[in-house]
């Protein structure tokens, strides 16, 4: 990541600029605002945005993450209605980086913060790998989780949706690009 980006928790007024940036990386995987704004209530330490050190609206990303329930990923676009206590893992609902934001290190910057806070939750973290990005988070010690019942749920996603596991603890180093 250069010098010019950091993470921050994320804020309700940085919600429109999130939905903005999902309509723009996430075309084939439209969300309502409504759905990152119960993300942020229910768990804002979660919630993170990246955006340029000296330009206070420059949002180039954000990452929006929270406790789960293991294989029962929440189908695109829908809301939680409350986090599961205990939860069976740590749950990466999205995680979306502008073009320009690409290719510095800004997201595994921020993947190892959230591996390190989601062992209070949790002894994996989980996802739903989409529109290519398998290769991406295999590089990150993810690994895919085959279960019949599981790929049905992947449907509101798209056919190459992939569920992926991290377990933490073990010390997996994260595989250079």
């Amino acid at each position: 990541m250069t010098a010019a980006h950091h993470w921050r928790p994320m804020t309700a007024a940085d919600l429109p600029a999130v939905d903005a940036i999902a309509a723009i990386v996430h075309v084939n995987y439209p969300e309502d605002a409504a759905v990152f704004a119960e993300r942020l209530s229910l768990h804002p330490q979660g919630c993170y945005v990246l955006q340029f050190e000296h330009e206070r609206n420059d949002i180039t990303g954000y990452l929006i993450s929270h406790p789960w329930t293991f294989k029962q990923p929440p189908a695109l676009n829908s809301l939680l209605c409350a986090i599961p206590s205990p939860a069976s893992t740590y749950y990466i609902h999205d995680i979306a980086l502008l073009p320009q934001a690409r290719g510095g290190g800004a997201a595994s910057d921020i993947l190892a913060k959230l591996m390190t806070a989601a062992t209070s939750f949790a002894d994996n973290v989980s996802l739903v790998a989409v529109a290519g990005t398998e290769r991406f988070w295999r590089r990150q010690g993810f690994v895919n989780v085959e279960d019949r019942a599981l790929a049905r749920k992947l449907t509101s996603y798209d056919d190459s949706a992939c569920y992926m596991q991290r377990r933490l603890g073990a010390d997996i180093p994260a595989i250079p690009a």
